[in-house]
């Protein structure tokens, strides 16, 4: 049916009522409701096919495309210095937020006297063996070694140009590849929203209501007045942005990963005006090291820890905490669960009790949904913004 509506529906109402459609199916099933989980998995596997060849190949050709290595060093740095410095107001935001609503107050959980020090471990980024890295979706190794990949074809001069013209040609095979995958999004985001809808129940959400409801207004506020914001700043109308990111907000909230989500947010940018060239290398990029969902759970986690174990934490625990969720999140794959992994080392850093991250459990992926299509969002935003401060945006394929 969901197919059948493309014809009368734009793209994005079609994945909006194939959600609705889902929570439907999994509140009138319940239980059985799981059986349609092989379905939605399925889909996110198809789309997880393609993650890695998207990110070798269309970096590949970024850097190939970028014959100036100053600009592509210059593109990088600006991408950086937004992604830390929204995941840093992200922190901010968000820790504002739950100190307003208090939440985490009343629960009993000890303040953990000494705890062992989490640490990140970055020996994986250098990539012994990139076609292993490949294979276990290790997406950092494989950036670098494209990178590195692209970098000597420009350097081979003519020899390279043989080379670099099959990548641009691959890079179109690829892209034909996703849009077919594409194409069956409805059945896939159908299937997972019943099934989640059937397992977390509405038992979940009150327990923890609180948290999951200041996460929630946390994000929306990212992806309005933030993101609006940003966009008022650099001279653009934020509704195109808006009401383009849309589908991919839909499919980032379903699938919870930005890694599953590039694909899509790939081809939203090149309708936002944001060149292949750039949009190939921030996005992917942005994918790994960009999430400001993630920061604005880990900042509200924390503050529902200090507020469980009634400890009142200093102006300088809650600049460690907003560092340890930047560098934290840095650090995180796109992949569901990331916040669960992360969230020991932020505990950490302040001495708060890890007993709450059973408890923060519960809801993780009612949790993950809405971060995801807050960091998918804060990627495309980067593209856009570099974009438009290295004055290669097309504006009217943005206001289109």
């Amino acid at each position: 049916m969901a197919i059948h509506a493309r014809k009368f529906l734009p793209p994005w109402a079609v994945i909006l009522l194939s959600m609705v459609l889902g929570v439907a199916a999994g509140m009138v099933l319940g239980e059985d409701a799981a059986r349609l989980q092989p379905l939605g998995d399925l889909f996110v596997a198809l789309i997880r096919m393609v993650v890695m060849p998207v990110i070798f190949v269309s970096l590949v050709c970024a850097v190939t495309s970028l014959h100036d290595l100053t600009r592509m060093r210059r593109i990088a740095c600006k991408a950086l210095a937004i992604y830390c410095g929204t995941m840093m107001l992200s922190a901010a935001l968000t820790m504002s937020l739950a100190e307003a609503f208090d939440i985490g107050r009343g629960l009993s959980y000890a303040r953990q006297a000494e705890v062992p020090g989490a640490a990140m471990d970055w020996s994986y980024l250098m990539p012994a063996n990139p076609v292993q890295a490949m294979a276990q979706g290790q997406v950092m190794p494989v950036m670098l070694f494209a990178l590195l990949f692209g970098i000597a074809i420009n350097l081979s001069g003519e020899a390279g140009r043989p080379v670099a013209h099959f990548f641009e040609s691959l890079n179109h095979v690829i892209f034909r590849l996703v849009g077919m995958l594409l194409r069956y999004a409805p059945i896939g985001v159908f299937a997972l929203m019943a099934a989640v809808s059937a397992t977390c129940g509405l038992d979940m959400l009150s327990q923890l209501g609180a948290l999951v409801g200041t996460l929630y207004l946390a994000c929306l506020l990212m992806l309005t007045v933030v993101y609006g914001t940003l966009l008022g700043l650099a001279g653009l109308n934020p509704l195109p942005f808006m009401t383009k990111m849309i589908p991919v907000q839909l499919f980032a909230f379903s699938s919870c990963s930005s890694n599953a989500s590039l694909p899509m947010t790939l081809e939203t940018a090149n309708r936002l005006g944001v060149p292949r060239a750039i949009s190939a290398f921030v996005l992917p990029l942005g994918s790994t090291v960009n999430m400001n969902g993630l920061a604005i759970y880990l900042g509200a986690v924390a503050i529902f820890a200090a507020n469980a174990a009634g400890v009142e934490l200093s102006w300088m625990q809650k600049a460690m905490v907003m560092l340890t969720v930047t560098f934290g999140a840095l650090g995180a794959a796109g992949m569901p669960g990331t916040g669960l992994i992360v969230m020991s080392l932020v505990l950490t850093s302040v001495g708060l009790p890890l007993e709450v991250i059973a408890a923060v459990a519960a809801v993780d992926r009612i949790i993950d949904m809405i971060n995801t299509s807050t960091n998918v969002s804060g990627d495309a935003l980067a593209a856009v913004l570099v974009a438009k401060s290295e004055a290669d945006f097309d504006r009217e394929a943005y206001s289109a």
